[in-house]
């Protein structure tokens, strides 16, 4: 808060004080939030009002004794005060800053947390002299939440780099004891390739996530055929199908087109298909069907494996999370394969939806805005800027993640 507000708290506190203490002495005043009689002369209580109504922060102003003379409706959403009366932890700070006349911290978090009420909440209390102090206090749930998602992720990133890096140390020592035997090297030479090549692609991923939800520049945005990312994508995972004996079933080009990154939007479709395969028995197959759903370009895919249960369908465009990481390792995935496909479809102004049955499988749909068609030149109409309206509402969408999920 500017010096100027403080002065005009300080003022209006102290107009306040006087008129409270010579009615009321030191009884308790029922606070309203911010009753202050119009007097004639400079509209101070009125700034003072208008302060404390427009502010985000809770703001209280405690006396002496401790009673609540003014506060506003945030400080009692924050529960800085209830029914007229101050937190205790709160109150117990004011009458330490009165003693050292020193600024001091408090943290108010709930110690009941519940409904829509914060999960964290952090307030200063500053002195305004003459036996007033203020309360300010902020809702600091986000904040608190992004560090402990930042420290699970450095601690996930950790122990997933550890794990290939410390098989590859362990294989090596394996090669080295067993160098009169090539059978034995060439089998020990193999792990340690795998292990190689999980690795890249666990820094390949962590890289390309680390772009997607951070600061960098989003990609520019083009007229991309939806067709052509879906030949792209399940060209890549052809091998992949092929392995795991998985056939793909693909409907027929439809002619859509969106406005993005064709190398993203393949990566994420490519990822699903993957993730799909990944957890499809031998013998299944695998579908991918696109369609136009209102302003929407629908691409799903669609596995006949084993399901996602009901509890664990929230979470599984987590970062590192894994329905069945026996299996994962056993394919090698990073656990990073569908946060990217979360934060390329947020890049492109849409969103990917999955619906999934426990034993009867699961459909991943990714969903884009269509292309609009731009009038005909010589109709006199001039051509909207799609491709501008598409990066402002893919920014915004990008930015409503933050960075971490």
């Amino acid at each position: 808060m500017t010096a100027l507000v403080w002065a005009l708290i300080a003022a209006g506190t102290l107009v306040v004080g006087f008129a409270v203490g010579l009615r009321a002495g030191r009884r308790r005043v029922a606070a309203a939030p911010v009753r202050v009689e119009p007097t004639p002369g400079p509209p101070m209580a009125d700034l003072l009002q208008r302060v404390f109504r427009s502010t985000d922060e809770g703001l209280a102003v405690l006396n002496r004794g401790g009673d609540v003379v003014l506060h506003n409706a945030r400080a009692a959403e924050l529960g800085v005060v209830r029914a007229g009366q101050a937190d205790a932890r709160a109150a117990a700070a004011c009458q330490k800053v009165l003693q050292t006349g020193a600024a001091s911290a408090v943290d108010l978090s709930p110690l009941d947390h519940r409904g829509r009420q914060p999960a964290a909440v952090l307030a200063h209390v500053r002195p305004l002299g003459d036996g007033f102090t203020m309360v300010e206090a902020g809702d600091t749930s986000d904040a608190v939440r992004l560090e402990a998602t930042r420290r699970d992720f450095v601690a996930n990133v950790s122990h997933e780099l550890k794990t290939p890096v410390g098989a590859m140390g362990l294989l090596a020592e394996a090669v080295l004891d067993a160098a009169d035997d090539p059978a034995e090297v060439r089998r020990f030479g193999t792990k340690i390739l795998n292990e190689a090549t999980r690795l890249g692609n666990l820094v390949t991923e962590l890289i390309a996530l680390s772009r997607l939800t951070g600061a960098e520049r989003l990609p520019e945005l083009s007229v991309v055929d939806v067709d052509e990312v879906v030949r792209e994508a399940l060209a890549r995972a052809r091998l992949s199908a092929e392995a795991a004996n998985i056939e793909i079933i693909v409907d027929r080009p439809t002619g859509l087109e969106v406005e993005g990154d064709l190398t993203l939007l393949v990566t994420a479709l490519s990822n699903l298909v993957e993730n799909a395969i990944a957890y499809s028995p031998p013998d299944a197959s695998v579908s991918v069907s696109r369609r136009l759903v209102g302003g929407t370009v629908e691409i799903a895919v669609t596995d006949r494996g084993i399901g996602i249960a009901p509890e664990h369908q929230k979470r599984v465009f987590e970062r590192f999370f894994r329905v069945d990481p026996a299996r994962s390792r056993a394919t090698g995935g990073t656990g990073l394969g569908l946060a990217i496909v979360k934060h390329v479809l947020a890049n492109h102004g849409g969103d990917v939806r999955l619906w999934s049955s426990p034993g009867t499988g699961s459909t991943f749909t990714m969903r884009l805005p269509v292309r609009e068609e731009e009038p005909d030149p010589g109709d006199g109409i001039e051509a909207p800027e799609t491709s501008d309206a598409t990066r402002r509402h893919a920014a915004t969408r990008h930015a409503e993640l933050g960075g971490v999920t």
